[in-house]
Parts: structure tokens; C-alpha cells; sequence
């Protein structure tokens, strides 16, 4: 009987009904703790990682019978993907899933803090002093506004279709320029990352995060945006410098920023938590009761197609 580990109390329904027959190890609280996973790793055949969740390379070596690790999440930089592959360990990830609710979630931010909706939310539940007039409390739209996304992958092209139907225009830059096609069918046009940062009215964040992208935006980055800009992250924390960026909101360097990730998360620093300009949400962006069980089903997917001698299409590695 082979053996599947899912180190988070993930869906599990899915895991059952896909991998039938298997034996499924499976926390009785939230997640193992690093010390479970050593002792229970010995003979299973797969790990299933969460994102955000990082898997040891401790535990990678006494996992003896290891041959495939199957991600719950696109991002994968929770595993150490050079150690892992030099061991001859496949990995896959769940991307398809987190597509459209991420890009919800980073639309969602977009129009909550550049109309200012959490803010005005946080003063008036927390019965703040506001004076209420037809010329008070004023904030910006996004019709007729420039949306600049760094990572045109799958949830940028979600995002992209979501802000044209926003009456927003939208440019990227990515690492590969998409082809003409796509090009068209989202109204967009490709800038260097320079001419990005310039030009938009809000920049949006959504790449991987890999050692070339750690600190992708920094003071000098931010330094390039208008002082009326906002910026979104949905991306991973570190992708930004987070003391640069709360500088930059501090000094009215640019106008606000609504963020899902954070470079040290699960802490988020007290001066981003008391600034007025940014909305903060605590890494929710496929954060839905649908997207997690689709999820599970993917996961699940791609360890049976593995195990079945097939290659799975998710396959990272």
C-alpha cells in the first residue's frame, strides 16, 4: 500500500475519493509540527506541502521512501527545489485553482484602498471623528486609470481582463513578453519595468517569488512611481522590501498600497498595521470554500497520475 503525508489539515475528502487505497496521513490539529513529521515520514511515498509552509530538508532526508512532493498552492519557494531535485524527487504545484480568486482578491484590494473603503470602514466602526459633506472624504477612481502588472501569467491575465471591464487601461512587464495575440485580447501593451512604474496609476504585484525577484521593488522602485500611485500584492511578501515600502507610504511617496502578503508573515509590522493608506488582508487570495477543494482535487490528481507512471502536468521540476 503506498502512503500519502498531507502536512496541513487541508480538504481530505478529495484525497480519499482520488488516491483510493492509499493510506493517508493526515493531522488530527491543524498541521504536524516538524518533530511529527520526522517521525511519521520514514516510508511515505508523498508529501503534500502547503504553501507558506516550509518543508525541511531535515525532514526530506528521513522521508526514506520518498519520490514525489505534490504542492497545495502555485507558489512553491516553501521547498528547497535544488535539494530536492538533486535527490531525484519530482515536484508539482496547484495552479489552475488559484487563478481567478487571487485575481479577485487583488481587484478587490485595488477598489478598496484607492477608494478609500477601508479606511472609511476602520473610522467608522471604530467611531472615529468624521465629518460627512459632499466635498469631504473625497477619493479616486479607477475608470480612465493605468494598471501596470509585473507577472503577466495566468492571474495577471485574469486581473488584466477584470480592470479593462473597469474602464481601467492596463500595461505589464514580464520576464517573457506574451504573444500578439494575447497581447490583443487583453488590450495591453508591453513596457520595460521602468516606464511601468512611471506611468501607472496602480501597480499591481504578480510574479513568483524566486532570488530574482526577492526585492524586486525596492526604495528605488518605489521612488519612480507618481506620488498619486498605489501598489497591490498579491504576490509573495518578499517580493517587496517591506521597510522601503513602509517608508515610501509614510512620506507620501506614493498614495497607499493594499497587500495580502508580507515579507515576514505571519507578522505584519505595527506601522503598516496603523496607516491610514493601505489595506491589509492576512494571505487570503484563494482563500475560498470552492477554491480549496479544488485544490485537494488537483493535488490529489497529480500524485495518482505520478504514481500511475504518467507525468503529471503540473509537474515543477
Amino acid at each position: 500500500m503506498k502512503k500519502v503525508l498531507i502536512m496541513l489539515a487541508v480538504p481530505r475528502q478529495q484525497f480519499e475519493e482520488v488516491l483510493n487505497g492509499w493510506e493517508i496521513v493526515y493531522p488530527e490539529n491543524e498541521a504536524f509540527t516538524n518533530e511529527e513529521l520526522l517521525e511519521k515520514v520514514a516510508d511515505v511515498n508523498a508529501i503534500v506541502t502547503v504553501y507558506g509552509n516550509k518543508l525541511s530538508n531535515e525532514v526530506i532526508d528521513a522521508a526514506k521512501k520518498l519520490k514525489m512532493i505534490a504542492n497545495f498552492g502555485a507558489g512553491y519557494d516553501n521547498i528547497d527545489m535544488d535539494y530536492v531535485s538533486s535527490k531525484g524527487i519530482v515536484v508539482t504545484n496547484s495552479p489552475d485553482p488559484v487563478t481567478e480568486p487571487t485575481a479577485e482578491l487583488a481587484m478587490g484590494l485595488m477598489i478598496s484602498v484607492v477608494r478609500r473603503m477601508g479606511e472609511m470602514n476602520n473610522i467608522l466602526k471604530n467611531n472615529d471623528d468624521l465629518k460627512w459633506g459632499v466635498m469631504r472624504n473625497l477619493s479616486t477612481t479607477l475608470v480612465g486609470k493605468q494598471l501596470g502588472i509585473i507577472g503577466m501569467g495566468a492571474i495577471g491575465k485574469a486581473l488584466a481582463r477584470r480592470a479593462v471591464a473597469s474602464g481601467m487601461s492596463v500595461v505589464y512587464h514580464n520576464r517573457n513578453r506574451v504573444d500578439d495575440a494575447t497581447e490583443k485580447a487583453l488590450k495591453t501593451s508591453y513596457k520595460c519595468i521602468d516606464d511601468l512604474l512611471k506611468t501607472s496609476d496602480v501597480v499591481s504585484l504578480n510574479m513568483p517569488l524566486t532570488a530574482e525577484t526577492k526585492h524586486l521593488i525596492g526604495r528605488e522602485q518605489l521612488g519612480q512611481m507618481k506620488p498619486s500611485a498605489f501598489l497591490i500584492n498579491t504576490a509573495r511578501g518578499p517580493v517587496v522590501d517591506e521597510k522601503a515600502l513602509i517608508d515610501a507610504l509614510e512620506n507620501q511617496t506614493i498614495a497607499g498600497a493594499g497587500l495580502d502578503v508580507f515579507e515576514n508573515e505571519p507578522e505584519i509590522p505595527m506601522a503598516l498595521r496603523q496607516l491610514r493608506n493601505v489595506v491589509l488582508m492576512p494571505h487570503l487570495g484563494t482563500a475560498t470554500h470552492e477554491t480549496r477543494g479544488e485544490m485537494s482535487l488537483l493535488v490529489a490528481k497529480n500524485i495518482q497520475l505520478f504514481f500511475d507512471g504518467k507525468t503529471p502536468p503540473n509537474k515543477v521540476n
